[in-house]
């Protein structure tokens, strides 16, 4: 009986012992990181994370091909990654794929690094910089081979502006800082930042770029089952032998906020916002101009706050706007409106400047609102001159100069005419028959002062 008791109390221990061993080994989060990384991949993975905690999940894999994407949206990614309790693996893959510029920083920054055959990574350099500057060459074979020290200093006096080498050094300190944390080269790592180099992916593993070459998932979770890895929360064993995979693909909500920050349709939106909201002002009661305009504006809004903008350039793009505005609603005969179409444009081009391409408003779609509003404008003007050089066919102003038919004999320089199918009581200062012609010279109240047109013409 003893024995039993014992027996049981032993399974009972090995039961809660294994439990939270087992509790997190049968499931891996799948993402894919595919295409420019900025705002929408943030959000993806960053929920995505968040997520594979909830589920208990014991693995994260991001599989990768990029060219590259905004500074600021790599960085929380890796923040996001180095926090991680879950290890991280990012695989680039599938063959023809690429882990470029951003791609090689959170590279370096997963806890496990790996590429399928036919990859490449590297070409690091901030793109911000249009290009990585130019390294000095060397004369001789004897220059190419001086010691780290002298090429240290041939860096150092590389020619660009002091910005462009603030940015190349802030880099280079961040790449390096992850290389050391993983173990990884960092030598490399430097490279790819100060001259732009690539590797392939047999390259990267000889390199110790990476740590593992493999032709699918299942290889590479075979190849890293029972390593050790350091996560936030102290060293985790990789048990990936039995694991299953769990595709979460990016959902409506990601969807959605990918297609605003682009930065083209965030413009787009924000036009017909501002466009909506003026003409609502300028014709009370039209409702959708107004409801449709506030709808796109807080969208844009919206999109622009996850989006690197530049607060100069949107201060002229709405000064652009402001000075168009008022041509419509105070005709300068196009003076406010030019300066109008010249500010909007200015501001246009300089609103967002990240140096990634798909993070760049197109000078096409710049040149043709330009195009557009310049007609607006144009049309404006030449109506505001048509209406100034018009006659006026209303109001008092008009009864100057007409032509009446005196209704009476003028006693005393005062009688009646005829005029518009009225008849008004009028004055004049010579003698006026009957049925005589006279034109009007003056408006005083409801008297009209008229002279013969016989007079005028001798």
């Amino acid at each position: 009986m003893t024995h039993r008791i014992v027996l049981v109390l032993m399974l009972l221990i090995l039961s809660f012992t294994a439990a939270p061993a087992s509790e997190g080994n049968g499931r891996a989060m799948l993402f894919q990181v595919d295409g420019v990384i900025g705002p929408a991949t943030v959000d993806y993975l960053s929920r995505g994370f968040q997520h594979a905690r909830d589920e208990g999940s014991s693995l994260i894999i991001l599989q990768m091909n990029t060219p590259g994407g905004l500074d600021d949206a790599m960085r929380s990614i890796i923040r996001d990654i180095i926090a991680s309790p879950i290890p991280v693996v990012t695989y680039v893959s599938p063959g023809g794929s690429r882990a470029a510029s951003a791609g090689t920083y959170i590279l370096y920054a997963s806890h496990v690094a790996a590429m399928a055959p036919g990859t490449n990574l590297g070409a690091a350099t901030p793109v911000q910089m249009g290009g990585a500057p130019e390294a000095p060459q060397p004369s001789s074979e004897e220059e190419g081979d001086e010691d780290s020290e002298n090429g240290e200093e041939e860096r150092a006096s590389q020619p660009g502006t002091a910005m462009e080498r603030k940015m190349i050094n802030d880099a280079v300190a961040y790449i390096r800082s992850l290389a050391d944390m993983r173990g990884r080269n960092a030598d490399w790592a430097e490279k790819a930042v100060r001259d732009a180099v690539s590797l392939g992916a047999r390259e990267a593993l000889e390199q110790n770029v990476i740590d593992n070459v493999a032709d699918d998932l299942d290889e590479l979770l075979m190849q890293i089952d029972g390593r050790e890895v350091r996560v936030s929360t102290g060293t985790v064993s990789l048990d990936t032998a039995e694991l299953e995979l769990v595709r979460m693909d990016p959902d409506w909500r990601n969807e959605f906020l990918s297609i605003i920050t682009n930065p083209n349709v965030a413009y787009i939106l924000m036009l017909i916002g501002i466009y909506g909201i003026i003409f609502e002002l300028a014709n009370p009661g039209s409702i959708v101009p107004g409801v449709l305009g506030g709808i796109c504006l807080l969208v844009a809004l919206f999109a622009f706050q996850a989006l690197p903008i530049n607060y100069a350039g949107a201060a002229l793009m709405l000064l652009g706007v402001a000075l168009m505005a008022a041509e419509a609603f105070v005709p300068s005969f196009g003076i406010l409106g030019i300066g109008g179409i010249v500010s909007f444009a200015l501001g246009s081009l300089l609103l967002i400047d990240t140096g990634v391409e798909a993070y760049e408003i197109s000078l096409s779609l710049v040149i043709g609102v330009s195009a557009v509003s310049f007609m607006v404008v144009f049309g404006i003007a030449a109506m505001a001159l048509k209406s100034h050089r018009r006659q006026i066919v209303s109001g008092p102003e008009q009864m100057l100069g007409s032509t009446a038919v005196a209704a009476s004999d003028f006693a005393h320089g005062v009688g009646k005419v005829h005029l518009y199918g009225e008849l008004w009581n009028a004055r004049a200062a010579v003698a006026v028959s009957r049925g005589q012609t006279v034109r009007v010279t003056a408006l005083d109240g409801l008297w009209l002062s008229v002279e013969p047109v016989e007079d005028v013409q001798d």
